[in-house]
Order: C-alpha cells, then sequence, then structure tokens
C-alpha cells in the first residue's frame, strides 16, 4: 500500500474515533489499529497526535466548504437556503453527534494554540462566507445577515443533539425563510 492511501486511512480512522470518542477519548494505539497501519507509519506522517488532531480538522474543514460550496456555489436567487439546507445534509451525513470543531476548541482551549486556531478559523470562515454570500446578492446589512445566518447554522448543529437532524434542520428553514423573505 502506498504512503498516501496509509496517511488517508490514517486520518480517516482519526476522524471517525475522535468524532465518536472524542479527543481525549482516543488514544495512538487505536488509531493505529483502526488504520490498520504500522506505529512507524502514524509517526512518519504526524510528529504528534496534536498534529494528527490539526490535519483531522483541516481534512474536515476541506471537505465542509467544498459540500456547501458545491451546493450553494451556482445559486442566485436564495443562496442563504441553499447553505442551510446543505449544512442540513451535512448534518445528516457528517454530523449528526455535535460539532468537531466546537469540540476542540473546548478540549484544546489553551493548551495548543494551533488546535484552537485552527477551530476558530474555521467558525470565523462561515461568517465571512455569509458576508460574501450578502454581498453577492446586493445586500446592503451584509454584516448583520452574515450573523442571523451564522447564528442559525451554529444553533441548528447543537440542536441536532436535542431534537435531531431532521427537526433541527426543518425549523432553520423556517427560520431562514423568516429572515430572507
Amino acid at each position: 500500500m502506498n504512503t498516501p492511501v496509509k496517511k488517508a486511512d490514517l486520518l480517516n480512522a482519526a476522524e471517525r474515533l475522535f468524532y465518536e470518542h472524542g479527543f481525549r477519548g482516543v488514544g495512538l494505539k487505536q488509531i493505529i489499529s483502526e488504520a490498520n497501519v504500522a506505529t512507524m507509519t502514524l509517526y512518519n506522517h504526524f510528529s504528534s497526535k496534536e498534529h494528527l488532531v490539526e490535519e483531522v480538522l483541516k481534512q474536515r474543514e476541506e471537505r465542509y466548504w467544498s459540500y456547501l460550496d458545491a451546493l450553494v456555489q451556482d445559486e442566485i436567487e436564495t443562496p442563504f437556503l441553499s447553505a442551510v439546507e446543505a449544512h442540513g445534509k451535512w448534518l445528516a451525513e457528517e454530523s449528526y453527534q455535535g460539532d468537531m470543531f466546537l469540540r476542540a476548541i473546548e478540549d484544546y482551549s489553551g493548551a495548543n494554540n494551533d488546535i484552537e486556531n485552527i477551530a476558530r478559523s474555521h467558525k470565523s470562515r462561515l461568517l465571512r462566507y455569509f458576508q460574501m454570500l450578502a454581498k453577492r446578492i446586493g445586500e446592503d446589512d451584509h454584516s448583520d445577515l452574515a450573523h442571523y445566518f451564522t447564528l442559525l447554522l451554529e444553533g441548528t448543529t447543537s440542536m441536532t443533539t436535542l431534537i435531531g437532524v431532521e427537526k433541527a434542520t426543518e425549523y432553520a428553514m423556517a427560520m431562514a425563510k423568516r429572515i430572507v423573505y
């Protein structure tokens, strides 16, 4: 098996385990076992568990933005509604047990600035994304609209653990329609 495949196996196993059990609840031995690689393979790619966490977060963020952009980028009339719908689909498929980025902020706040910075940057990027959408449709008050929708998506993510993805997304879509109409 070639090196990029082994690295991908490590990242995928680590992401799944971190998501299911938390960053602190998973050791490197478990990741190595789940990825079915040698210990040296892990250390050839990642100098520490923290470096692995950083790369997992970067991979997850890249996947999130690719997912969101693919469903929103060509939408001209209702990009905000498309973004809420896309986020709901992401939650159903990839983030049904809460937000990995918020977990990273909680677990690594003050302990590892790189991990915390990656996670916080993801949240800031969401706000900038909605500002860009608001400007694209010619919204005068793009800052307020961006904050509304960032809060809406963050709230939707949080509520999935309480009421489920389907219901949280349903409420989010209803709120989004009230905001833009």
